[in-house]
């Protein structure tokens, strides 16, 4: 069963004795998955691949200690909110200060006792179940359901940097409902909020692969991010989910161009480079967006150079 599948929390325990590995190991097994690591090498390797919901390191270890291995986790942008719990023999409390100043949540000092292991553990997996659900809440869109603004600019920043290393295209795409204000002033807010709702879930439906990105804009604006997707591949992705919006057949009464909802929208395919700004990118989309529906409305317009 892969990570995704489980819900079981992952810990990460990093040591270089192989006894305290599997005392540990044997204590916590029943309750969560455990990953082990004998160096920390080894473990900021491992905790960066798996991104478990907490580590337990030891502080003594050859090469690099525990001190300078949570100063690299804190650092990492993919390790740096994971809480660390320190595993150690020292009673000294400048130690402990100096753990818990670097960033460590908690200690468990050896000898180890099975209760106050799994006590501790289970509470800083409890604290971590919750933080995650805290910023999951603060990346959605309450009234769509999809991501919000914070969110997309955080994605945006992610695909960019990952197209670029792979040299690869990133298509960027703004929609508008069209002539929305109308809908509300006839219809009612509470009318266009529904309306919003439903065309936000079928966006997102209509995004097929895991890695396609849609995220309301704000107000009756969506962003789409199609990464290592060229243009022919997006417009017709785009043209789909514009005819299929109409063909919801949303009524609205109240629009020149149709008896039903209709989108406008604006794309760009480009490839990205560390030289060029992903929000210029997108101002060109926006840019293709406004064209649609100065010409219009209910159709896509594409940047090209």
């Amino acid at each position: 069963m892969t990570r995704s599948q489980s819900t079981r929390q992952q810990v990460l325990i990093i040591d270089d004795q192989k006894t305290n590995l599997k005392i540990l190991g044997d204590i916590l097994r029943q309750d969560v998955d455990v990953t082990l690591a004998q160096s920390a090498e080894q473990g900021l390797r491992k905790a960066i691949e798996f991104q478990p919901d907490l580590i337990l390191l030891d502080v003594l270890m050859p090469d690099i200690n525990g001190f300078e291995l949570i100063k690299s986790l804190k650092h990492h942008a993919h390790t740096s909110s994971i809480p660390v719990i320190f595993i150690t023999a020292l009673s000294d409390t400048n130690h402990e200060e100096q753990g818990l100043r670097l960033g460590a949540c908690d200690y468990i000092y050896k000898p180890f006792h099975a209760t106050i292991v799994q006590a501790r553990v289970r509470l800083h997996l409890q604290l971590s179940r919750q933080r995650k659900l805290l910023e999951q809440l603060a990346h959605i869109d309450p009234l769509t359901g999809i991501a919000n603004r914070r969110k997309y600019d955080q994605v945006l920043e992610q695909l960019w940097r990952s197209a670029t290393r792979q040299h690869s295209h990133l298509s960027l795409v703004m929609l508008d409902i069209d002539h929305f204000k109308e809908f509300n002033d006839h219809y009612g807010h509470a009318a266009g909020d529904k309306v919003l709702h439903q065309v936000a879930t079928h966006l997102k439906q209509t995004l097929r692969r895991p890695n396609d990105f849609i995220a309301r804009y704000g107000g009756e604006e969506f962003v789409i991010l199609l990464p290592d997707s060229d243009e022919e591949g997006s417009r017709q992705l785009i043209e789909h989910c514009l005819s299929s919006i109409e063909q919801l057949q949303l009524e609205h009464g109240y629009s020149p161009i149709s008896d039903y909802i209709t989108l406008s929208a604006g794309g760009i395919s480009c490839a990205a480079t560390q030289d060029e700004d992903p929000n210029d990118v997108l101002k060109r989309a926006d840019d293709m967006l406004y064209k649609a529906k100065q010409s219009g409305k209910n159709q896509l317009m594409w940047y090209t150079d």
